[in-house]
């Protein structure tokens, strides 16, 4: 099988990961810059090309950086016209990007999230953080990513101030309520093919109440209970994806979804569980591909 991963570069952990893992299951593996790739849109023979040469893949695995969500969807829905099948759609991909439409369509699903608001005129702040509740707030901006854009405002004076400044920037913000008993700390669940593979906790650093690794947090293996495990599974399947990682709080009222990954990274969750997730991957997408013909 001839193996695409969609991916800016051949040296991330994750692509070297996915390449070294489809090498070692006896396929030929490929990196190629989505950015890179033109498309041939026509509905007799739809084609995707990078530097001059027509891409023919038996199935791709989409990396695709949040900055570049709107690019890289519509590469990987050029490859679905073609009939390749994909780890994750185009459709699942721009959908758990949109962090509003995703934390919606997950309450609409009934599965567990921290109370979250969401208005756009700076008047409205009071009655934003009426419906969050009592101090600290976490704010958000929609188009942040890996812990950049989210601010802890300890104090109701602290959290208007940050939200007037993010408005007058003309930024899209979700306000949540702080999970207290999370102490900063939140388990990451990686679910591939509606099942769920590896799971980590990630601690935050001293000081830091965010627990992104790249901002200092560490990571060891967690025991998954029953209702996180189901959790993260009704939430990859509510918003299309089969390869996800599902960011969850362990809360009183049981665990609080915060986020699902439609790219999430490998190297954290394979050194702390141990678990072969590129590998995982790959069989899922030899799966795909027996099913579809």
């Amino acid at each position: 099988m001839r193996v695409g991963v969609l991916s800016r570069r051949s040296t991330i952990y994750s692509t070297a990961r996915l390449v070294e893992a489809a090498t070692q299951r006896g396929h030929e593996a490929s990196v190629v810059d989505y950015l890179r790739c033109y498309m041939n849109i026509t509905s007799k023979r739809p084609r995707v090309l990078f530097a001059g040469e027509e891409l023919h893949f038996d199935a791709i695995v989409p990396r695709i950086g949040a900055t570049y969500t709107f690019y890289g969807s519509a590469v990987v829905r050029q490859f679905e016209m073609m009939r390749v099948p994909t780890a994750n759609e185009s459709q699942a991909i721009a959908r758990a990007r949109d962090k509003l439409r995703s934390l919606q369509l997950l309450s609409r699903a009934g599965l567990g999230l921290p109370v979250t608001s969401f208005a756009h005129s700076i008047r409205d702040i009071g009655g934003l953080l009426e419906v969050v509740g009592k101090p600290p707030y976490i704010i958000k901006l929609l188009e942040g990513t890996q812990g950049v854009g989210v601010v802890l405002a300890e104090t109701r004076k602290a959290a208007e101030s940050v939200i007037a400044a993010f408005r007058l920037l003309d930024a899209n913000i979700l306000v949540q309520r702080f999970v207290q008993e999370s102490r900063g700390n939140d388990v990451r669940v990686f679910v591939v093919g509606g099942r769920v593979i590896a799971g980590m906790e990630r601690v935050a650093a001293e000081g830091e109440f965010r627990a992104n690794l790249h901002r200092g947090g560490t990571a060891h293996p967690v025991d998954l209970t029953a209702e996180e495990v189901d959790s993260s599974i009704a939430a990859t399947h509510t918003l299309g994806l089969d390869v996800a990682g599902v960011d969850l709080l362990r809360s009183d009222e049981g665990p609080l979804i915060i986020e699902v990954n439609a790219s999430p990274g490998l190297e954290g969750i394979e050194r702390a569980s141990g678990v072969d997730v590129a590998g995982a991957i790959i069989e899922f997408l030899e799966q795909r591909k027996e099913a579809l013909g």
